[in-house]
């Protein structure tokens, strides 16, 4: 298993399958490297293009051209000789150390696979860890029923599922409309759309605009979008949630131009945008920063998707949300530096090998700035009411940690400390752009200077048992990750 027969396992690891790791991977490995894609998920495609390898959509135009450019993605990598490893769940990403063969730098990856944990050894590593939903936290928002709309579309890719009965969709950002045309063209039931998309938020993208004009994605979107508003009831101007029931979602009570309005609905889906994925980024000790227009925190890269830890690049949503077409070229982008950085390529052929992708990350980011103008959520669904919990985990409300920062907590990670909150199994993803916000308002700063969670390996859940059965021989290893 070890590449070249040298100490290291691989030359190159690519944490991720989605389009960012998918292209990053099988430009590493046409090139020569020894390049191993490591993923969680049973086959490739990420989040965006989860399940099109196995999906029971047949039906091409349910799920959309978009959705199957994914399966172009796969020839590449299958032709390209790297090894794929699904169900493959990374833990930890060690600083490197130069121990390697002549003072080479080596990098260790912990992780899970089929029950067993193992230790690989590296050149380099490429993050490819795709975006999270945005926590959108509103009364009610963990009763059943009440779900994000991203996990209905994993739904609808992977088992051609959707929701019966009283179908809600609520919120604002691209996903819920793609969503929304996928559930028409799936003959799904939903009842309303309610489009919290500040009203004040039009003003502000209106000088964007221009750019967005040249977006590749402008003429698509606006069909998309004229298409459901044919089609559906869409009430804007929505500024105030909640979600009802005893023990299961009833009803939706919303409000638009100052009164109240409620809903049957057995099914509520929520969406206000995507942040990236960083925690693997944070744990491995990544630098990052605060994005003020797409209100996310976000790891500092430079153009070539390289990190402030030697040896780790990142590149698509989970370096700052591009979409799909951008993350797949920004995979290139980093698989080219990668193996200029491990003497593989020259600069100027890395350079001259870029230049078409780079032309064609730019195109794909034409007119983000107004995307992310016009759908920033409104402050009241990003920093909730004191009754609503935000930490799903350890169910700790908003009021509870307003009270902790009266009692003198200035941060997330202090926040820990008074009250667990991100502590639980998912290790703050869903609680953490809240949490900085909450903290933020109440304190009367920036999320800037309020920070974000500082975590630690493991970043997902592992068993003692595992870590306890590590594997002591390449042989061992062998014979739990055989591929």
């Amino acid at each position: 298993m070890s590449a070249q027969g040298s100490k290291f396992d691989f030359d190159i690891a690519v944490v991720g399958s989605g389009p960012a790791g998918l292209a990053a991977a099988a430009l590493a490995a046409s090139k020569g490297a020894s390049v191993v894609l490591l993923d969680e998920q049973t086959e490739p495609g990420g989040q965006i293009y989860r399940a099109v390898t196995e999906t029971p959509v047949r039906d091409r135009k349910v799920l959309g051209p978009d959705y199957w450019h994914g399966a172009e993605l796969l020839g590449p990598l299958r032709d390209s000789g790297a090894a794929h490893w699904p169900g493959a769940t990374v833990w930890s990403i060690a600083r490197p150390r130069e121990d390697g063969p002549d003072g080479e730098r080596s990098i260790q990856i912990g992780l899970s696979r089929n029950g067993a944990a193992a230790m690989l050894t590296v050149r380099h590593v490429i993050l490819a860890t795709g975006a999270l939903e945005r926590p959108f936290p509103i009364p009610g928002w963990t009763l059943p029923g009440v779900l994000g709309a991203g996990a209905a579309q994993v739904l609808l890719k992977t088992s051609g599922l959707v929701p019966s009965g009283a179908t809600v969709m609520a919120g604002s950002g691209p996903l819920l409309w793609l969503l929304a045309w996928q559930y028409l063209q799936a003959g799904a039931r939903i009842d309303a759309i309610l489009d919290t998309t500040p009203k004040q938020n039009w003003r502000a993208a209106l000088p964007l605009l221009p750019g967005f004009l040249r977006s590749p994605y402008l003429a698509k979107g606006m069909k998309l979008m004229l298409e459901v508003r044919r089609k559906l009831t869409v009430i804007g101007n929505v500024t105030a949630l909640r979600a009802d029931g005893d023990g299961a979602l009833k009803s939706v009570t919303y409000t638009r131009n100052g009164t109240e309005h409620r809903l049957p609905a057995d099914t509520l889906l929520l969406h206000q945008g995507v942040v990236p994925n960083l925690n693997l980024a944070n744990a491995t000790g990544c630098a990052q920063r605060w994005d003020e227009q797409q209100r996310c925190w976000r790891p500092t890269t430079d153009e070539w998707g390289a990190t402030s830890v030697e040896g780790v690049s990142l590149a698509g949503d989970g370096a700052g949300i591009g979409g799909a077409r951008a993350a797949e070229e920004a995979g290139r982008l980093a698989a080219l530096d990668a193996l200029h950085r491990l003497g593989r390529i020259g600069r100027e052929q890395r350079d001259q090998s870029a230049a078409p992708f780079r032309a064609a990350l730019d195109r794909a980011l034409t007119g983000r700035a107004f995307l992310d103008t016009l759908y920033t959520p409104a402050e009241t669904f990003r920093v909730p009411a004191d009754d609503t919990i935000v930490c799903r985990c350890e169910e700790i409300t908003a009021g509870a940690v307003r009270e902790a920062v009266r009692l003198g907590c200035s941060g997330p990670n202090q926040a820990k400390s008074f009250l667990r909150c991100g502590m639980g199994p998912c290790q703050g993803r869903l609680c953490g752009p809240t949490v900085t916000e909450v903290i933020a308002a109440e304190r009367g700063v920036s999320p800037a200077e309020v920070g974000y969670y500082r975590l630690r390996p493991p970043v997902k859940p592992i068993t003692l048992a595992e870590l306890a059965a590590l594997p002591k021989t390449d042989a061992d290893i062998d014979a739990v990750f055989k591929h």
